[in-house]
């Protein structure tokens, strides 16, 4: 790769989903596995995160820790993951049984602490795009706080050209441009899968960066080798 295709277009970019469980962190994983093996600095980020674990008086999430171990920089874990709760519920509800308000304003300055250390940050959203996290913000809140382009994972299964569509329509609502969508196939015995995939792609106005196929173990670092990341790359000096 030349000079003048190795500058990231952006300092980070938001993952999103059509829903919870179509693979946002493989994704991310995959693409802080890629933009690392092109030279770049790299930190994965969860803003929020519901579903862990205790262990040594901490809780322990597995998206943080594959994001953790994907990335190329260490950073405090309050910058990679300023809240996280046990319950494996929507954010708003876990804060709220655990009595904390999430604030925006510590989630954007995590942000920029972690773009202060790394050429590329990579966001991991909790769930899908219009997900609460608060009274009065949610996931579309925060992304376009961030001013951050979005790559969209779909979970390919029955129904998933409407979730598609419908996201990418909520995406650009926040005036923020779709850098690529993933398609990810989760339900093995989906009928018509390609025929979905091309749908999805002659509507989505952005480029189609991967197509995963079903496996029951999913390789991150397989992943990233096939993963297309040059419509996130402009020409121009490093």
């Amino acid at each position: 790769m030349s000079n003048r295709e190795s500058r990231i277009t952006s300092h980070g970019f938001f993952i999103t989903g059509t829903d919870t469980g179509v693979g946002k962190t493989l994704v991310a994983c995959a693409l802080l596995h890629a933009l690392s093996a092109r030279g770049s600095r790299v930190v994965g980020m969860k803003p929020v995160a519901a579903g862990a674990r205790k262990h040594a008086g901490r809780l322990i999430n597995d998206d943080v820790e594959a994001l953790a171990a994907a990335s190329t920089i260490s950073a405090p874990a309050d910058e990679v993951n300023p809240y996280c709760f046990e319950p494996a519920v929507a954010p708003h509800i876990a804060a709220s049984k655990a009595g904390v308000r999430i604030d925006l304003g510590r989630l954007r300055e995590a942000y920029s602490a972690l773009a202060r250390r790394a050429d590329c940050v990579i966001i991991e959203g909790a769930g899908g795009f219009l997900v609460p996290l608060g009274a009065d913000f949610n996931t579309a809140d925060l992304a376009a706080d961030l001013a951050l382009p979005v790559i969209l994972v779909v979970g390919m299964r029955l129904g998933c050209i409407n979730h598609a569509l419908l996201t990418a329509d909520a995406i650009r609502g926040t005036g923020l441009p779709i850098a690529g969508w993933v398609a990810n196939h989760i339900d093995p015995h989906m009928d018509c899968a390609t025929e979905n995939v091309d749908t999805i792609d002659s509507r989505m106005g952005a480029p189609l960066l991967a197509r995963i196929p079903y496996s029951a173990k999913i390789d991150a670092v397989r992943i990233a080798r096939e993963l297309n990341v040059q419509p996130l790359y402009s020409s121009g000096p490093v």
